[in-house]
């Protein structure tokens, strides 16, 4: 018996999968069995995997796609049957160092207080900056955050550090663990799974490691909405559900507002640019949640984005000259420049106010702007125009239809969340 079972679980990404497992064979550690779940894809994954390594690892296909906590729990349960010490999780678009396999395994060796450890992981498209060293579960914002994101890595980070939650991208557990928690909330389907998991490990005594000398790189992006509201869904309704199940109850209506008023925040922002699909899907997600209908997305829940293009010609139409304020939103000054210059508007941008030229401020939300005299014309990070008296309008009336949409929506909220947490 080997002392570790490995798991990467694939869906569609035949390309990415290959680099892989390769990253996987190349471990100096060799103490392992790899098994590759492929997740009901419909590309040419399968047989790429059966052509280039037709040894040296398992492969089982699933007939469907069971999401991702579904697809390594399919790989899971294999590997626990057969009695593995250890077994660890592998995303298949993360590239795992040399010895990351084998640092992880010294490192749960060697601390027995730990029941998981996972990889520093580090952003595939930049690999000298950190994604993720351990994420931390906010119960005062009801968030969580990924623990030195974004920062350079110059050797002066700590070895370990116990934290709340690890990537599931590059993880590691013990079988000992999995006999207390069970395997991965397979009710998810994607998202807020492995958080969930590592949560349940630090509840049944356990500590959560992030392990600085286990390396891995991974692709950044898979719950940014690319063609339709698909990550929307599941990261809005798992988080509802997240927090629901395991915030304090003291904290149950605080905890309420705090998600009805990002709930509206969508859903007023869908109303004031006329881009609907996102609001629907996260009324749905937000229904679904309190309701306990978690799974693989029903009917109806997700759908093609849409975007109302109309504000932004009108915006551009008869300008020869704009002096762009970016206020240090650049991704969203780059986006609006291209936009104009993708729709034929051959616009100078220019350094400085100048009179008779336009005044174009980008913000981060638009209905927190004091500034209703219209002398300026602002855009926020999602793509919300304030130009017109009816947007000035809306802005003023904001506030007001947040607390009306609370007031409203909270007794239903705090009934059904008190509802599901007797289930759990």
């Amino acid at each position: 018996m080997k002392k570790i079972g490995i798991v990467v679980c694939n869906y569609n990404k035949e390309n990415a999968v290959l680099d892989c497992i390769q990253s996987i064979l190349e471990s100096k550690f060799k103490d392992f069995d790899l098994y590759v779940v492929d997740n009901g894809s419909t590309d040419n994954s399968v047989k790429r995997i059966q052509k280039t390594y037709p040894e040296g690892l398992v492969l089982i296909q699933n007939r469907e796609n069971l999401g991702g906590s579904g697809g390594f729990n399919t790989g899971l349960r294999e590997v626990y049957k057969k009695g593995y010490p250890y077994v660890m999780c592998v995303d298949n678009d993360a590239l795992l160092d040399e010895n990351a396999i084998g640092n992880l395994y010294a490192f749960l060796e060697k601390h027995p207080e730990a029941g998981m450890a996972g990889a520093k992981v580090y952003h595939l498209e930049a690999p000298d900056y950190v994604q993720q060293f351990g994420q931390e579960i906010d119960f005062k914002y009801f968030c969580t955050e990924a623990l030195y994101f974004n920062e350079y890595e110059d050797g002066s980070m700590p070895e370990f550090i116990y934290t709340d939650s690890v990537a599931a991208c590059s993880l590691m557990v013990r079988k000992c663990v999995i006999d207390k928690i069970g395997f991965m909330p397979e009710e998810n389907f994607l998202y807020w799974d492995d958080t969930e998991w590592c949560y349940l490990c630090n509840l049944a005594g356990y500590k959560v490691a992030s392990v600085g000398n286990a390396k891995a790189l991974h692709a950044m992006g898979a719950k940014e909405e690319v063609n339709n509201t698909f990550p929307t869904y599941y990261a809005w309704r798992n988080w509802i559900v997240f927090f629901t199940k395991y915030v304090k109850d003291e904290e149950l209506e605080r905890m309420a507002e705090t998600f009805l008023g990002s709930v509206f925040q969508v859903v007023y922002e869908g109303l004031h640019s006329g881009n609907s699909c996102r609001a629907r899907t996260v009324m749905f997600a937000y229904d679904d949640a309190i309701h306990g209908i978690m799974g693989k997305a029903g009917e109806n829940r997700i759908f093609n984005l849409d975007f109302n293009k109309k504000p932004f010609l009108h915006l551009f139409n008869g300008k020869e000259k704009i002096f762009l304020e970016d206020n240090g939103y650049t991704s969203t000054a780059a986006w609006l420049k291209d936009f104009a210059s993708s729709n034929g508007y051959n616009i100078t941008w220019v350094n400085k106010c100048q009179d008779g030229v336009p005044v174009i401020s980008i913000c981060e939300n638009i209905f927190e702007v004091n500034d209703l005299s219209r002398e300026k014309i602002y855009i926020d990070i999602n793509k919300c125009i304030f130009e017109t008296e009816e947007d000035a309008m809306d802005i003023i009336n904001y506030n007001y239809s947040k607390r009306s949409f609370i007031f409203s929506q909270k007794p239903v909220f705090l009934e059904y969340a008190r509802k599901l947490r007797k289930k759990h």
